[in-house]
């Protein structure tokens, strides 16, 4: 096997490989900047030292390294993230993992555990992009609802849709990919379950990594933003006027709990003049009763969402007055010689004022054991508000209050839930049966998302990660100066003259490992185009079967777990799970030698190879 003569510029491109990865790896570096400067180098190194052919043609310009920018799978996942966010912001997949938690009360883990074993599963016959698409916001609201951190079910949900990948032929757009450029060198016809047995074999252990041993390693890096925003464990004091319409009325208090508030804490119900405290036996609420309870803000803002009629604000007064209308959940601290010190909300006129409700109040001094509608407010309170956005902003200059911005968030528009889970549906359909490619559906979806105002520009220009957009173009810049100068060639040519004379499963084990590594610097398809005629050439050298090394190049080129630009999936749970670059290796690496180990125990034996 004749050795490629190596040049300047693939020595520049694998310093520049290796900068790019320890950077990336750096956490106070941010991915951006790191991407940027990688991009930056290679179209400087290939300005200055322009790579030709024997004609003089230029081999590499700088259209190719930027053309990444373009690439229809980083539109997909942009378009993608917008239409998954659509689905938040609708609160469409609420009900549903409520319905999931429900079933699983007393064994949440294995909720998430029979989600994963159906993503890995439909994975193998169906392109695991949408699977992952599905069950991003499935899991996200399990987890949430579960009290997990979604960081820890995230990237488990990556990682079992790429393994469930290998069992088949169609499993992932790269099996295919390999399987042709086989055929179309002259290899035998590859059929749909050839392969099934080692790759079930390789999915099963690589699946008992992702649920045992992945969770361990993962870290909840959700933003102090994020964490404000959902209110984390702080209690506000919420009251409850109920009308002859309430669906609370008529409830009685079972073991000290009323069947329709199991989520929040009665403090107090006042009945007339009459204050009814707890424990509560053998209690009938009523018409007319103020029901005083405590809360976290996501609690509050779920039923809000559901059920705004149990909901009044702090001034006595409905909140849903305004339905329809984009709403914005906020915390405020009043402040020192504020006027609202000593008045009750109704003689501040606060929402005459400001146009926004008060819901609840947080009081760190002492309990609270008077209807919200007659508490006399204090400096330091903590206010929980709601208004348009352009009302709680508002609030930065008001002088009674000071508006704590970081702790805004949205009310989902529970009533276009449909219109989002119809547009989700029509996405994820259209892609699977290859009605329209996935990139346009996927814009088609994000489109609709905005049109049918299931999302606004605002939140769908936040849904798209830039981390995301600048290390996809990275990633296929330096797959382009690889693949161009032949130093992915080089080096697979280098470690078979490396490792010619020694048995057929240590050549063929060491072929899967540095396919595995370099599907993680290239894009998995590129590796997988890229090394299957040289799978083909070295095994016709030893005069073995080439159906092994296809399957090297098949399963190496799947192992897509140590970086999030090796694969679409990994790119798509890397803002909802709120992952750096060095999260991905330090948890998809040790799952790369474990499914390294896998098939030089398995595939040799199993293909007589030994």
């Amino acid at each position: 096997m004749e050795l490629i003569e190596p040049t300047i510029q693939m020595w520049l491109t694998f310093a520049i490989v290796l900068g790019a990865i320890v950077a990336y790896a750096y956490d106070r570096i941010p991915l951006e900047i790191s991407s940027i400067t990688t991009i930056a180098m290679l179209l400087f190194v290939f300005e200055v030292l322009p790579l030709v052919d024997t004609s003089g043609n230029s081999l590499i310009t700088t259209r190719d390294l930027l053309q990444g920018f373009a690439d229809p799978a980083l539109i997909t996942i942009m378009a993608l993230l917008v239409t998954g966010q659509g689905l938040v912001q609708t609160g469409a997949l609420n009900s549903p993992a409520r319905l999931m938690v429900r079933w699983g009360k007393n064994y949440p883990a294995l909720v998430i555990l029979a989600c994963l074993i159906i993503v890995m599963v439909i994975s193998a016959v169906m392109n695991n992009t949408p699977v992952v698409v599905i069950f991003i916001p499935i899991l996200a609201a399990l987890a949430d609802r579960m009290g997990k951190k979604s960081a820890m079910v995230m990237m488990p949900l990556s990682f079992a849709a790429i393994l469930g990948g290998n069992m088949t032929k169609i499993g992932s757009s790269t099996n295919l990919l390999a399987i042709g450029a086989y055929e179309q060198i002259g290899g035998d016809t590859i059929g749909f379950f050839d392969f099934t047995v080692p790759g079930a074999v390789l999915a099963a252990v690589g699946f008992f990594y992702v649920i045992l041993i992945a969770p361990r390693l993962l870290v909840d890096r959700a933003s102090l933003a994020k964490r404000m925003a959902s209110g984390g464990g702080k209690q506000f004091l919420f009251q409850m006027e109920l009308t002859p319409d309430n669906g609370l009325v008529g409830q009685n208090a079972i073991a000290g709990m009323f069947p329709g508030l199991k989520e929040v804490t009665v403090r107090m119900i006042q009945r007339g003049t009459e204050k009814l405290l707890p424990p509560y036996d053998d209690i009938t609420l009523q018409t007319g009763d103020i029901v005083l309870v405590a809360a976290t803000r996501s609690v509050m803002t779920e039923l809000l969402n559901a059920s705004p009629e149990l909901v009044s604000s702090a001034e006595g007064e409905d909140v849903d007055d305004k339905a329809g209308e984009r709403r914005v959940i906020a915390e405020a601290v009043i402040a020192p010689a504020s006027r609202m010190d000593g008045r009750t909300l109704a003689q501040t006129g606060f929402r005459a004022e400001t146009g926004c409700s008060v819901l609840g109040v947080q009081r760190r001094s002492r309990m609270i054991r008077a209807a919200l509608s007659a508490l006399r407010l204090e400096a330091g309170d903590v206010l929980l508000i709601m208004g348009s956005r352009t009302n709680v902003l508002a609030l930065r200059d008001n002088r009674d209050v000071m508006l704590m911005e970081s702790s805004a968030s949205d009310v989902p528009m529970q009533e276009f839930a449909w219109r989002a889970l119809a547009i989700f549906a029509g996405v994820v359909a259209t892609a699977a049966l290859e009605i329209f490619p996935i990139v346009v559906a996927a814009l088609l979806g994000a489109t609709l998302m905005m049109v049918t105002r299931c999302l606004n520009v605002r939140q769908a220009a936040r849904a798209i990660d830039r981390r995301v957009f600048t290390i996809v173009g990275a990633a296929l810049a330096l797959g382009t100066a690889m693949q161009a100068t032949g130093g992915a060639s080089w080096l697979a040519h280098s470690m078979i003259e490396a490792l010619m004379g020694a048995p057929v499963w240590v050549i063929l084990s060491g072929f899967f490992l540095l396919v595995a590594v370099l599907t993680n610097v290239l894009s998995n398809n590129a590796t997988a185009v890229l090394f299957t005629p040289i799978a083909v050439s070295v095994a016709h050298e030893l005069g073995v079967p080439p159906m092994p090394f296809l399957l090297a190049v098949i399963f190496g080129a799947n192992c897509s777990f140590a970086t999030p630009m090796s694969y679409q999936t990994n790119l798509l749970v890397m803002a909802p799970g709120h992952y750096r670059f060095v999260d991905f290796m330090r948890v998809g690496t040790p799952l790369i030698f474990v499914v390294w180990l896998t098939f030089t125990l398995f595939v040799p034996w199993y293909y007589d190879l030994l």
